[in-house]
């Protein structure tokens, strides 16, 4: 049988999910802060966000956290962006992963949007106690 879209969502949203610290939010802890307001908020986030969008071919979950890292930071969106980059620590980027993609965007967005992501992708390391000691640069 094949999945639903919202039965493919949920299964992605549960592979990119941290779940054993409820300090962490989590998309579905969106979906539940808005039910009252805007009950079909749950069909856009699981069904199109990550059953249609998520779920396609191409890219790999890598990838696909870069690239939304690098999207929200050039928005300046901060509650969302942490959530994304403890997705990124979830399925295995690399602190250095992360902070490259975004020191990256300095040319594209200016230096306040990242030191302002790169604020927050410290208080995400903190409290997930990832270690930042080998993120130095080295020159090419």
């Amino acid at each position: 049988m094949e999945k639903t879209r919202y039965q493919k969502g949920v299964d992605i949203i549960n592979e990119i999910t941290v779940t054993d610290n409820k300090e962490i939010g989590t998309h579905m802890d969106i979906v539940a802060a808005f039910k009252d307001i805007a009950p079909d908020l749950e069909s856009f986030i699981v069904e199109f966000a990550f059953g249609d969008i998520y779920s396609r071919e191409g890219l790999t979950k890598h990838q696909q956290t870069m690239a939304t890292i690098a999207s929200l930071v050039t928005l300046g969106t901060e509650p969302q962006l942490e959530l994304h980059i403890n997705v990124g620590i979830t399925i295995g980027l690399t602190p250095k992963e992360i902070v490259g993609t975004i020191v990256h965007l300095i040319p594209y967005t200016g230096f306040p949007k990242v030191l302002n992501a790169l604020k927050i992708v410290k208080r995400v390391f903190a409290q997930r106690n990832v270690k930042i000691d080998d993120l130095a640069m080295q020159s090419n």
